[in-house]
């Protein structure tokens, strides 16, 4: 496809395409869900009062610290930074962090600070299973088992099937890259 026609098509795709807050706040619930309940790994999981609300607001900071991070180092070289052609509304909040870059290396971009919000999806489960061993509770296991199945499970069939499949960019994007027609 030539650059004109890709153009068009981006053009098409932004005013087709174009999402509502609430469809924003949806498309986000699996990874606000996610950030809950590894927060309740802490809370449930540690005696300690003192730990478990440093444990717990340690994570939902860290939650929050990662969607910010992708806003600045991200959302600014995507083609749909502050329009509602993005599926969860982070490129209208970049806006207000960082001025438009150059859409060229999205891919690059995405590629280098992605890795910076990995870890939400794995303390928790480390946390949880060392709690776990070291004094068993059964709801502490039932919230571990929540957390995985909504961060491993939902989270990411929910973003390829729905954020992704639906996001104008998605052929650009590393993580849905020659995805899009199996989608």
């Amino acid at each position: 496809m030539n650059k004109q026609a890709s153009k068009n098509q981006s053009e098409e795709n932004r005013s087709l395409n174009e999402y509502s807050p609430a469809q924003e706040l949806i498309n986000n619930l699996p990874y606000i869900v996610m950030a809950v309940f590894g927060a309740a790994v802490f809370v449930l999981g540690f005696e300690n009062l003192a730990w478990r609300w440093i444990g717990a607001g340690a994570y939902l900071i860290y939650a929050v610290a990662g969607a910010l991070w992708i806003m600045v180092f991200v959302c600014p070289y995507c083609s749909y930074w502050n329009t509602r052609a993005c599926p969860c509304g982070y490129g209208r909040i970049a806006v207000r962090f960082r001025d438009k870059q150059s859409g060229d290396c999205f891919n690059e971009k995405f590629k280098k600070h992605i890795p910076v919000i990995v870890p939400l999806w794995f303390i928790p489960v480390i946390v949880g299973l060392l709690l776990i061993i070291r004094s068993f509770s059964w709801l502490l296991l039932a919230v571990l088992i929540v957390f995985a199945i909504d961060a491993f499970i939902i989270l990411p069939l929910y973003s390829k099937k729905h954020g992704c499949k639906q996001c104008p960019q998605r052929d650009e994007c590393p993580w849905m890259a020659g995805k899009s027609s199996s989608a």
